[in-house]
């Protein structure tokens, strides 16, 4: 079914901004729970959660709400900064092994040995995408282009647990009630899987509470069947065959912290030459480095001031943030970005075919070696990129009626402006005041429009900013000229009060709306091309489709063997399956979801 249309029959559905609950079926109405505690329908009363739709980014009332907690969270992050309070927390090095049961000795540890370990990153937003990826990942094995692929024992989840703002109940509704969904009680056979979280952006809007709440809590914690380890927001996870793992809390791209440092040469004073780190960052800093030259510092200061003096090497750093796949490489290192765990789809067509690393114009007096890196592969491909960005003009609408209501109001408001003013020169009232509720709406709308421009960072604003913004707004003021013009050939002057505003409330907001809704795809398609507002083309269109993760297997001879596993289109129609085994799935997909490769296997040593 096209990512477009309306959902058939037994599939999800909801307005835009409510809960996602689903059509009933003749079979499932008020049909009780098994006595084993399994759904037997997409119930909230029976999963334990209220599965949600997925985060419609251009309503303005969602508009609102997270520009406050994302003003809040910049302006009282470094006073709500909890990362300082964990250094009460146990400093805990981890260790992962096949098979694992418990905690090892330095005795019982093994040096050696195959492991399997899933990597899933931007979870957490609409429930048929997360549930699709989560039920993927909670798969006893995968046989995917003819590789048989087991379950990672190891599960890391890189960043942005939850959409739109962490809280309690987004976690659960949006992450944790779909994990469990997926996996409701660790595996009857084999070693339970585990689970370690790097927090993004997203789970910092509440400074980390909710975050803290359900990730850190030692042994003691679970999602579903999946058992939590970690002890901070951080991690060192020391793996077979002298590989590491370490994921990384970088607040919202600020600095690592004094603690954290400490943590992180604790353990670089257990590296030595010859032992291979994969660093965990919460965003891909190596591709926003190009826009803004201090994105990738914080790393750079990272691997030159805590992993290079020990000899040890870094062959491969992955990260999500972006909602898609992509692989720059050169020899002795891979940078990957793979953040399709169930956010909406961002673009690749517009990522540079190469980047330079740390970029030359780096602003850090020591900065590492500046290198060139090449874009290997992608999902979507560039072409598949641009050819879904054209389906603004239709999915924009279509997944945001509440922001076409606001353009149509600030449309209408605009007209009767026009018109009053027009009207009184027109007969001749020599007052100049009558220009006024014009002069205010042509503000109003060209601000509104610069401001759309605009990138948070004020050092990144650029003259593009400016002239797009300001050209996208003489646009929507010339849609409204062309309504006012045609308003006054219309007799609906003539008619008694307040019939005229009736009449334009009722035909001229809903025609201005759709127009003003096309205009605004044309300008987010054009001002794509200059690297403007590519976050909303995608963001208003809503793509659940083309998710994905990384499968990485750790072979016995020290081998690292990367899957990067992709399916086009997610689940959509779920039949629930209560007489299941209890770890199984609660519920399963209506037609078999096509998972493939999307980049050919890379092999690290």
């Amino acid at each position: 079914m096209p990512d477009d249309m309306p959902p058939a029959p037994g599939e999800l559905s909801a307005e835009p901004g409510e809960p996602l609950l689903p059509i009933p079926q003749e079979d499932d109405e008020a049909r009780p729970a098994p006595p084993n505690g399994r759904p037997t329908a997409l119930d909230p009363d029976q999963m334990g959660f209220t599965p949600r739709r997925a985060v419609p980014w251009l309503s303005p009332v969602l508009l609102s709400g997270t520009a406050v907690r994302v003003v809040l969270a910049d302006l009282f992050g470094a006073y709500l900064d909890k990362r300082e309070l964990q250094d009460a927390l146990s400093p805990r090095i981890l260790r992962e092994a096949p098979g694992y049961a418990g905690a090892v000795t330095d005795d019982e540890w093994p040096d050696t040995g195959e492991l399997w370990v899933d990597y899933a990153a931007d979870t957490g937003d609409g429930f048929n995408a997360t549930y699709s990826v989560a039920y993927l990942l909670a798969q006893p094995s995968l046989t995917v282009d003819g590789h048989e692929l087991p379950r990672g024992e190891v599960l890391v989840l890189g960043g942005d647990q939850v959409y739109p703002t962490a809280s309690g109940g987004q976690y659960e509704d949006r992450f944790k009630g779909p994990f469990r969904a997926a996996m409701p009680e660790p595996p009857a056979e084999g070693p339970r899987p585990r689970l370690y979280a790097v927090p993004g952006n997203h789970d910092w809007y509440d400074g980390l509470t909710a975050f803290l709440r359900l990730f850190v809590r030692g042994d003691e914690g679970s999602i579903g069947g999946w058992q939590t380890r970690q002890s901070r927001s951080y991690f060192a996870v020391e793996l077979p065959n002298r590989w590491w793992l370490l994921g990384l809390d970088v607040q919202a791209g600020a600095y690592i912290d004094d603690p954290q440092l400490r943590y992180f040469r604790s353990v670089a004073a257990r590296l030595g030459p010859g032992d291979k780190v994969i660093i965990c960052p919460p965003s891909p800093s190596w591709v926003e480095a190009t826009d803004d030259r201090k994105a990738y510092d914080s790393l750079d200061y990272f691997i030159r001031t805590i992993i290079d003096p020990t000899g040890a090497s870094v062959p491969l750093m992955i990260s999500g943030d972006l909602h898609h796949y992509a692989r720059y490489s050169r020899p002795g290192r891979e940078l990957i970005t793979s953040g399709g765990g169930g956010a909406y789809l961002y673009p690749t067509h517009e990522l540079p075919d190469q980047i330079a690393v740390p970029p030359v114009r780096s602003l850090v007096r020591n900065a590492s070696p500046s290198l060139q890196y090449k874009l290997q592969s992608a999902f979507p491909t560039k072409r598949q990129s641009r050819g879904l960005a054209f389906g603004v003009f239709w999915r924009l609408p279509w997944r945001n009626p509440m922001f076409l209501g606001l353009l149509g109001l600030l449309q209408t408001l605009t007209m009767l402006a026009f018109v009053n003013a027009a009207d009184r020169v027109l007969s001749g009232v020599e007052q100049r005041l009558v220009t006024v509720p014009a002069v205010l709406m042509v503000i109003v709308d060209l601000l509104g429009t610069c401001m759309l421009a605009m990138p948070r960072t004020a050092g990144q604003r650029r003259p593009r900013h400016w002239i797009l913004g300001f050209l996208h707004g003489l646009a929507f003021i010339g849609v409204a000229t062309l309504g006012t013009w045609a308003w006054l050939n219309l007799p609906f002057l003539t008619l008694v009060w307040p019939l005229p505003l009736l009449i334009a409330i009722v035909l001229y907001l809903p025609l201005s709306a759709v127009a003003a809704g096309e205009l605004f795809a044309l300008y987010l398609l054009i001002a794509a091309k200059f690297d403007v507002n590519l976050n909303e083309l995608f963001a208003g269109q809503g793509i659940t489709g083309y998710k994905g993760f990384l499968r990485l297997h750790f072979k016995p001879d020290g081998t690292l063997t990367i899957y990067p596993l992709g399916v086009r289109r997610t689940g959509r129609h779920w039949h629930a399956a209560p007489e299941a085994a209890p770890g199984s799935p609660w519920f399963v997909p209506g037609r078999p979801m096509d998972v493939h490769l999307i980049d050919a296997p890379i092999e690290l040593r």
